[in-house]
C-alpha cells in the first residue's frame, strides 16, 4: 500500500469537484488509516468528566439576549432514514400534528425569533441525498430565510476504499456506491468550503449552534448562548446525564496526558473495552451532540489548517454493496463533529436537562416523542418528563416505518405511567391503550391489543 493508493483517490476527488478543504480533510484521514492507527480511545488514558457548570445556574439576562442575536443555528441533516426502511431524508418523518422534524425545527426558530427579536438564521448541513426533498419542504416557510444567507451547504462525499489495497473501489454496475458521506466531522471541510464561515461574520453573526436534525430538545436557548459568549471558549459541548439508554452513546473525559476534553464514541472503543465505556455511573455524562462555535476562533484554526481539522480517525468496516455480504469489504473513513473538542484551546462542556436531548435513532424512540409524555406547545416545542420510559420493540416487526405505523393505526399508546415498555413478538395496538409501570410483551403469533386495554 503506497502513495499511489492516495494519488488514486485525490484523483477521484478532484474529478468529482471536491474543494481542497475536502481533499485535505480525506488525506489526513488516510494518511491515519495507512500509518496503522486504529480509532480508539482507551480507558486508560481517560480521566472521567464529572462536574462541568450546569445550564440551571445561568442566567437569562440582556446579555443572554444579545448574545443570541449574534447566533446562527446550523442543523445536521445529511441523513436518510434507511435504517428505518425510508429512501428519502430522516427530517421528513411526520412527529406530531403531521408536522416532521424539519417541521417543528423551523417552527422553533421562527418562535424565538418572535419572542426574542433576533434574526437567528437557520441553515442546514445538507448531503447529496437530502438536499433536493429538504430545501422543497423549507418552500413552506417563506419567512424562514435571512438576509442574503443560503438555507443550506451540502456536505461532501468520498471514495469507498477497498480494505486489502487501500485503492478507491471501482463498482461500474452502480457508481454511487463507490462513493461514501465521510461523517458529520465533515461539518468542518465543507462549511469552510461555502464561504460561509466569513459571510456570517460579515453579516455580524459570532456564534453558531449546532445539532442533530432529529433532536427536537435542541432549542438554541439565549441562557446558553449568553453563557457560551461569557466564556470566550472557541467550542463548548452540551453534555446530559446518562441513563441506561445511553449505554451505547458517546461521552467526554479528560485526557490524562494533556487535560484535554475528548469525545469517545462507540466506534472508537476496542472490543475489550466495551464493559467501562457502557458504565453509566463511570462515565455519567452523555454527549448531546449540542455544539457551540465562537465563529471567529473557528475561522482563525481552519485558516491554519487548509480548511479542515485533524480530527480522530472513525474506521467504518462495511462491503462495498451494502445489500450485499459478498461484495468487497471496504473502508468508509470518518470524523465526528464533537471529536473536534480536543482540537481547540480552551473548550467548554456544560450540563444541560434531559428534555435537551431527545434523539430519535429507531422507531421505538419515536414512538416515545410521539406519545402524551411530551406536550407540543404553542412555540413547537416538547415538553414533557425529565427521564422518558425505556422503549424497546422487536425489531422483526417495528424497525421499519411502515411496519411500525401498521401496528399502531390508531397512535401511540399512553406512556405517562409507564417506566419501561418491551414488546417482542408482533402485537398490533388498539386505540386507548394505557401502559403502566413495567411492561413486557411476548408473543410467537400475531395479536392484538384491543382498545382501551391497560397493561
Amino acid at each position: 500500500m503506497t502513495d499511489s493508493a492516495l494519488d488514486a483517490s485525490v484523483d477521484k476527488l478532484r474529478a468529482d469537484g471536491a474543494a481542497p478543504s475536502v481533499v485535505a480533510a480525506f488525506t489526513d484521514r488516510y494518511r491515519r488509516l495507512a500509518s496503522g492507527e486504529t480509532g480508539y480511545v482507551h480507558e486508560a488514558d481517560l480521566e472521567p468528566l464529572t462536574d462541568p457548570p450546569v445550564l440551571a445556574d445561568q442566567a437569562l439576562d440582556e446579555a443572554a439576549t444579545r448574545a443570541l442575536a449574534q447566533t446562527a443555528v446550523i442543523r445536521l441533516n445529511g441523513g436518510l432514514g434507511t435504517s428505518m426502511g425510508l429512501a428519502g431524508p430522516k427530517c421528513l418523518i411526520p412527529v406530531r400534528d403531521g408536522l416532521s422534524f424539519l417541521d417543528i425545527v423551523v417552527r422553533q426558530v421562527l418562535a424565538l425569533r418572535e419572542a426574542h427579536g433576533v434574526q437567528l438564521p437557520l441553515l442546514l448541513m445538507n448531503s447529496y441525498n437530502t438536499s433536493e426533498a429538504s430545501l422543497e419542504a423549507l418552500e413552506a416557510y417563506p419567512d424562514l430565510p435571512v438576509g442574503d444567507l443560503p438555507l443550506e451547504f451540502v456536505q461532501s462525499r468520498e471514495p469507498k476504499l477497498l480494505a486489502d489495497t487501500h485503492m478507491p473501489a471501482s463498482w461500474p454496475a452502480h457508481p454511487d456506491l463507490e462513493w461514501c458521506p465521510p461523517g458529520h466531522g465533515d461539518f468542518y471541510p465543507s462549511l469552510y468550503a461555502s464561504g460561509l464561515v466569513g459571510k456570517l461574520r460579515a453579516e455580524g453573526f459570532r456564534y453558531l449552534f449546532v445539532a442533530n436534525i432529529d433532536n427536537l430538545g435542541a432549542v438554541p436557548d439565549p441562557r446558553l448562548a449568553g453563557w457560551f459568549a461569557a466564556t470566550g471558549a472557541p467550542y463548548a459541548a452540551e453534555v446530559t446525564e446518562r441513563t441506561d439508554m445511553d449505554r451505547k452513546g458517546g461521552h467526554l473525559a479528560h485526557r490524562i496526558s494533556d487535560g484535554r476534553l475528548v469525545l469517545r464514541d462507540t466506534a472508537q472503543v476496542s472490543p475489550d473495552e466495551m464493559e467501562s465505556f457502557i458504565d453509566i455511573h463511570r462515565h455519567p455524562w452523555a454527549h448531546t451532540n449540542n455544539i457551540w462555535l465562537d465563529l471567529e476562533q473557528l475561522e482563525e484554526v481552519l485558516e491554519g489548517n487548509q480548511g479542515t481539522l485533524s480530527l480522530p480517525l472513525i474506521i467504518n468496516r462495511k462491503t462495498l454493496d451494502p445489500a450485499d455480504a459478498d461484495s468487497p469489504a471496504v473502508f468508509q473513513l470518518e470524523g465526528a463533529i464533537g471529536a473536534a473538542v480536543e482540537i481547540f484551546d480552551g473548550a467548554e462542556a456544560i450540563g444541560v436537562p434531559r428534555s435537551r436531548f431527545l434523539p430519535v435513532k429507531s422507531t421505538a424512540d419515536l414512538l416515545v416523542l410521539r406519545s402524551d409524555i411530551y406536550e407540543f406547545t404553542e412555540d413547537a416545542r416538547l415538553v414533557g418528563r425529565e427521564i422518558s420510559p425505556v422503549v424497546r420493540l422487536d425489531p422483526r416487526f417495528y424497525k421499519l416505518i411502515d411496519d411500525f405505523e401498521a401496528r399502531f393505526p390508531a397512535g401511540p399508546p399512553s406512556l405517562e405511567e409507564a417506566d419501561s415498555l418491551r414488546v417482542e413478538g408482533d402485537f398490533t395496538f388498539g386505540s386507548g391503550v394505557v401502559v403502566r409501570g413495567d411492561v413486557e410483551l411476548f408473543s410467537d403469533g400475531s395479536e392484538r391489543i384491543p382498545d382501551g386495554t391497560v397493561l
